[in-house]
Order: C-alpha cells, then structure tokens, then sequence
C-alpha cells in the first residue's frame, strides 16, 4: 500500500502550525485584502462611462415601436 500522512502526523493539522506560518498567512490576508480596496478605488474613481449614447447627428436610440 501506499504509506499516505495521515492529518494527525502533519505538523500543521489542528492548530499545531508554527507561529511564523500563521503570521505570514495574516500578512498574504491583509495584503491582499488591502490590494483589492485599492483596485476597488481606483475602478470606481475612473469609471466616466457616460450615460448618453446619441451625438448630435444621431440622437439617440429610438424606443418608439418600429412600423406603428
């Protein structure tokens, strides 16, 4: 058979981890945590995209029923 760890002989199972490995997994967290604020912001502040879609030309579309 294959000798496959069980989850009580790995060292990380059932909050055995090391301290350094909880503090870097916080730190990935909270980076990229803080990364997604930051793409959320800059996304909402340079959204122009204008409502108005007719130039003078062409006002617009037109939602009256074609053929009445």
């Amino acid at each position: 058979m294959i000798n496959e760890p069980t989850l009580e002989s790995i060292e990380d199972y059932n909050n055995n981890e090391s301290q350094d490995k909880r503090k870097t997994v916080r730190l990935i967290v909270l980076g990229l945590i803080i990364l997604g604020v930051i793409y959320t912001a800059i996304r909402f502040e340079f959204n122009d995209v204008s409502d108005y879609i007719g130039t003078s030309k062409y006002p617009g579309i037109n939602t009256t029923k074609c053929g009445s």
